[in-house]
């Protein structure tokens, strides 16, 4: 039988119809854990008011989440590894499940706090553990259009996130953004048990116990003295979060250099192809993220519209990338990355700019035109660059790289938000004094704000442009999904 015949056979006895249901179980899983990561944002002002305290003690509970998230996300590599893909997911489904129900039970801002954390060690583990599962479940020739199927939820929830949370805030109550996820992830962890098989072990070396204290503290530190610095980079707290975490991230990167099997590959970074495309991917990041956190800005603190109101208007961008993620998958098997992610990256300039002329006149078409070319763009090129750095990798080495990339992608979230919240905190300080009215004030801001983001986009969709095609593996072509059949 021919190399042709062989692969097409094999793509017929591992159709993606045969992979739905495993698909189905890390799906519920990720929707969970990344629509609680932009829900509870929403909330803040409600438990300004259940548990009188201040901004600054409540903000803990977003804080501690995504601290928690940055310190578990490079183990989950390893974990994967030492004890299997299938039981960490659901272990790590469990936690963020039980800690959610523990958070809708707390009686104080610090119990909250507290277990907030238990939500992120769980929640952490849960997306790089499941694209590196999903890829290693996918066949071949069709990893692009499986991949960008388990993308949907990961574009869906940040922007589904406030108009869920901005309705149970304004007419139910906040315990609800807890509550809600129980049966969701009892519904993850019934679905996995039954349907998610079991992928081989890999042999492991033992635990790298330097490098499993520095990550944590390298990228946790990070993500809280970059985050601290939206208010104040001067601020004890920023320097101190940032200079430990740098301090760590050096010795972290020396210690994993030095070891045979470190916690983190950094060695994929000898690939120029791998180190171009993770760069396009921070910066896709920074325009997603940093438009998620600048429009909903405007529209409740310069227009004043109600939390519902604002993920409401939000919703073109989760549409449009409903439905341009699978588009983009299934084009990926066939012409590759780089066109991908080129078109993708030019929609999301065009968005930037467009944003970019909003003044206090422009109506809501002037917003939500540009937030559905946002998720087109991100929805075209996001999972064909996750896919691309993953197949820029040896295949052993995919659980790895996932921890890796997401790791990154923590701390260049927490980047992107502080650093447009400085620039446009430094652009109202130049406009609120001569300003006609507040609302022009902050269109201005916000509009330099967004031009400062349309030059980002087109350095990433030129950098796009440098990205190549993956060569193939040797033997690539007839490999199977790593699956051993052995379900429950």
């Amino acid at each position: 039988m021919s190399a042709q015949a062989t692969s097409a056979a094999r793509s017929e006895e591992f159709s993606i119809r045969k992979i739905l249901a495993p698909l189905a179980a890390i799906i519920v899983g990720i929707f969970m854990v990344v629509l609680d990561g932009t829900a509870v944002n929403v909330a803040l002002p409600g438990f300004l008011q259940e548990f009188n305290t201040s901004y600054q003690v409540a903000s803990w509970t977003v804080t501690g989440y995504a601290l928690a998230q940055a310190a578990v996300i490079p183990l989950a590599g390893w974990l994967s590894d030492r004890f299997g893909a299938k039981q960490v997911f659901l272990i790590s489904v469990f936690l963020f499940t039980v800690g959610s129900l523990l958070c809708a039970l707390a009686t104080s801002v610090e119990m909250l706090i507290f277990f907030r954390v238990i939500q992120g060690v769980g929640g952490g583990m849960v997306l790089p553990i499941a694209m590196a599962f999903t890829y290693r479940l996918s066949p071949p020739e069709k990893v692009g259009a499986v991949m960008g199927m388990m993308g949907i939820p990961i574009l869906l929830a940040p922007a589904l996130g406030p108009v869920l949370a901005g309705y149970l805030i304004d007419y139910v109550s906040w315990k609800w953004l807890f509550l809600i996820n129980i049966p969701i992830g009892a519904v993850g962890i019934i679905l996995g048990i039954r349907t998610l098989p079991r992928i081989e072990r890999q042999a492991v070396a033992a635990l790298d116990k330097l490098g499993f204290l520095l990550a944590p503290i390298a990228f946790a530190g990070l993500s809280y003295g970059v985050s601290e610095g939206a208010t104040s980079w001067t601020a004890a707290k920023t320097i101190i979060g940032i200079v430990v975490g740098a301090v760590a991230l050096i010795l972290f990167v020396l210690v994993e250099l030095s070891r045979k099997e470190p916690l983190l590959e950094l060695r994929v970074f000898r690939s120029a192809d791998f180190s171009k495309g993770i760069v396009v991917q921070w910066i896709s990041q920074i325009a997603l993220f940093g438009t998620m956190f600048l429009v909903p800005l405007f529209l409740q603190q310069a227009q004043h519209y109600s939390a519902f109101d604002t993920g409401l208007i939000m919703l073109p961008q989760a549409i449009a990338a409903g439905v341009f993620m699978p588009i983009g998958g299934k084009l990926y098997d066939k012409i590759g990355a780089r066109p991908l992610v080129l078109i993708g990256m030019l929609l999301v300039t065009l968005a930037a700019f467009i944003l970019s002329n909003v003044d206090a006149d422009s109506g809501l078409m002037m917003i939500m035109g540009p937030l559905a070319l946002l998720g087109a763009g991100m929805g075209l090129s996001m999972m064909p660059l996750n896919t691309h750095l993953m197949q820029s990798a040896p295949r052993d080495l995919v659980s790895r790289v996932t921890s890796l990339t997401n790791a990154a992608q923590q701390v260049m979230t927490s980047f992107a938000v502080a650093g447009l919240a400085t620039i446009l905190a430094k652009r109202m300080a130049v406009y609120a004094p001569t300003a006609k009215s507040e609302l022009a004030a902050y269109s201005l801001s916000f509009g330099d704000t967004f031009l400062v983001l349309t030059f980002i986009s087109v350095f990433g969709a030129l950098l796009g442009l440098l990205l190549k095609k993956p060569a193939k593996v040797e033997g690539e072509e007839d490999r199977q999904p790593e699956m051993m059949m052995h379900v429950g």
